[in-house]
């Protein structure tokens, strides 16, 4: 059977069309009545860089961000890979109900989306999309986003001044100043070691002793946590 050279130049078109480039307006919005999200990194990557992979050990670097929202080792991981990427569209923290708004172009072979954010006051909490791809055709698409857990910390859910860097357990802030202090730490029992949907935080009604520093009344959130808003031109 035959190929027609009409049929070729089909094939032809449609595989450059999959792999061009495309003009991107994206909106970020935070979801949650409590939970400040640190800088963000927005990429679009080709099908093997991603910034982070489910039920797979944290790398180093997501670890840092997870754990403290220093996003510069994954910036740079992004940008030995070639991907084009929105860094801190907020210009730092992005508030509850609060969006970001940045543009993004992207090169041929970059058709993934991906963002990474940490959530405080968490002890290794952050908001994700791994891998979405960009539709071909212009239009506006939303994307709910949902909360992941780095599994490289315990949730102790403890404030702990100085904490953030990898390895050094407790909460490195809470920018909503609605956190307590005093808290015995949190038994979780969550022994996963694997990134995974985070469980959420428990707080309590005490801010001054209790298990946690956290509030049970503002700190607590169901997925999803944050909304994005992509217009392909």
């Amino acid at each position: 059977m035959k190929t027609s050279t009409l049929t070729i130049a089909i094939l032809l078109a449609a595989a450059s069309q999959s792999t061009m480039a495309a003009e991107l307006d994206l909106k970020v919005t935070n979801l949650t009545k409590g939970i400040h999200f640190t800088p963000l990194l927005i990429t679009a990557h080709n099908s093997e860089d991603t910034l982070f992979e489910v039920a797979t050990q944290a790398s180093t670097a997501l670890q840092t961000m997870a754990e403290g929202g220093n996003i510069a080792e994954l910036v740079a991981q992004a940008t030995a890979a070639g991907s084009d990427m929105a860094a801190n569209p907020a210009e730092g923290l992005l508030a509850p109900a609060a969006s970001a708004m940045a543009t993004l172009t992207t090169t041929d072979g970059n058709e993934y989306l991906s963002l990474t954010a940490m959530m405080l006051p968490t002890n290794d909490g952050f908001v994700g999309l791994n891998s979405w791809k960009i539709p071909t055709e212009a239009g506006t698409y939303t994307i709910n986003l949902n909360a992941y857990d780095a599994g490289t910390e315990q949730n102790n859910e403890l404030v702990v001044e100085g904490s953030g860097a990898p390895g050094t357990p407790g909460i490195p802030a809470a920018p909503g100043g609605d956190a307590g202090t005093g808290g015995t730490g949190i038994l979780s029992g969550d022994t996963n070691t694997s990134i995974h949907i985070h469980p959420g935080s428990l707080g309590d009604n005490d801010l001054e002793a209790g298990n946690s520093d956290l509030s049970n009344t503002v700190h607590r959130w169901l997925n999803p946590v944050a909304q994005l808003t992509v217009t392909v031109k």
